[in-house]
């Protein structure tokens, strides 16, 4: 099978790394053994733009056990774990991708998965839909279903819908309540911070950490920057999540505010110039950015690329920049996402919720075919309801059911005080 991989003799750490990650995955090797006896996928070539990660790989080989042909690439230039991608190409999966790829490497890429002509998508980030949408309109007649996996790309598809130029069903997997709830708030939370130190090593207690954003996402940033010590700051522009934000105990603020008190600062908004020169040149010397939203626009580094007068890489996925104030600003992982760009993304345990997810939706659209209208899906209750059920078995723990009185009760409207 063709692939481009970073090193394939890295192929044995990334099959190791897989394997951990799978003991991890309880709930999916659960679907991963039904789908090895069901072959739901049967005749299926899915096309994947997802991060290249050791959980991944475990989705990838869920897909091929439930029949599918699959063929991967990365869904963002700095998030591919190399050994992972090599353990993929020696397995004979189709995979391309390397940490830090360049951008033509990284379009040239998603066009060589449209190449193989799919009838299914996996997108992380919207960006392998765009391309099909754009260069590659003579698939969207086999296009069959699509799922999206991040609140950025389901902000990009639903624009498309509002504008008429979705052109075959997508499912946002972003919206299952067993993704959003533990994927951004748990996930997202805890790998930022974990990329974050792997960059700069600063103690986070006392910190002025401040957070842009306060949606499930930020909520997670927050959340763990305070069990750390932090005292937290969140920048919001929707009234309803800054008062939620401002509830939940955290001061509230404007960007352009909280620039000069801030020590290290965290996108997760999903929009562009979110900080900007503007801001940058308030901040404190040795002042902390970092973007966790999936595109490295949250921050505006272009600017500061071109306004400072010096830069230079110190660390891992650190870079310093000296202002022309000759005060020092540190970015982390080049505003791209920190907790891929470095780190190793989420931890196994949330993906195995998320990635269950991201296979049943594959089925229930393949199930559904003709039936689903050219727009953005969310997977039936009942299906996110199943995925819990299958990580609570997994993890050994029982609940309460609802009597037939209860169940009654709850359907009707009659009985009262």
């Amino acid at each position: 099978m063709p692939f481009e991989v970073k090193d394939i003799k890295l192929a044995e750490q990334g099959q190791m790394n897989i394997e951990y990650a799978e003991m991890q995955m309880p709930a999916l090797m659960e679907i991963k053994k039904r789908f090895a006896k069901e072959k739901p996928l049967k005749g299926i070539k899915v096309g994947m733009a997802l991060h290249i990660t050791k959980e991944t790989a475990n989705l990838v080989f869920t897909l091929i056990a439930g029949g599918a042909e699959v063929a991967i690439t990365g869904c963002n230039p700095l998030s591919t774990q190399d050994d992972v991608a090599a353990a993929l190409a020696k397995k004979g999966v189709i995979v391309y991708g390397y940490k830090g790829e360049t951008r033509e490497d990284y379009y040239n890429y998603l066009n060589k998965i449209l190449d193989f002509k799919p009838n299914a998508t996996i997108d992380d980030g919207c960006d392998l839909i765009s391309e099909i949408h754009s260069k590659h309109k003579e698939l969207l007649p086999n296009l069959i279903i699509g799922t999206e996996e991040t609140t950025t790309g389901v902000i990009r598809l639903r624009a498309m819908e509002k504008d008429n130029a979705l052109k075959y069903p997508v499912i946002a997997v972003n919206d299952n309540k067993t993704k959003h709830l533990f994927d951004n708030f748990y996930g997202t939370g805890q790998s930022s911070l974990d990329g974050i130190l792997r960059c700069t090593n600063v103690l986070i207690a006392g910190k002025t950490f401040v957070v842009a954003g306060y949606g499930d996402c930020g909520r997670g940033v927050a959340s763990k920057a305070r069990g750390l010590g932090a005292n937290v700051i969140v920048c919001e522009v929707n009234p309803v999540k800054a008062l939620q934000a401002y509830a939940d105990g955290f001061s509230v603020m404007p960007m352009i505010e909280a620039a000069p008190l801030g020590d290290i600062f965290v996108t997760v908004t999903g929009d562009k110039d979110v900080i900007t020169m503007e801001h940058i040149e308030k901040m404190k010397n040795g002042a902390i950015l970092a973007n966790s939203g999936h595109f490295d626009i949250e921050i505006s580094v272009a600017d500061l690329n071109k306004k400072a007068k010096q830069k230079r890489r110190i660390r891992w996925q650190l870079d310093e920049y000296t202002l022309k104030n000759n005060r020092k600003i540190f970015l982390c992982g080049e505003g791209r996402l920190v907790n891929l760009a470095a780190a190793e993304g989420h931890p196994s345990e949330v993906m195995d919720l998320s990635f269950c997810g991201q296979a049943l939706a594959l089925e229930y659209g393949i199930k559904n075919k003709g039936k689903l209208k050219p727009a953005v899906h969310v997977l039936p209750d009942e299906i996110d309801q199943q995925i819990a059920e299958l990580k609570l078995k997994a993890i050994g723990t029982k609940i309460d059911y609802l009597t037939e009185e209860q169940k009654k009760y709850l359907a009707s409207w009659e009985e009262g005080t």
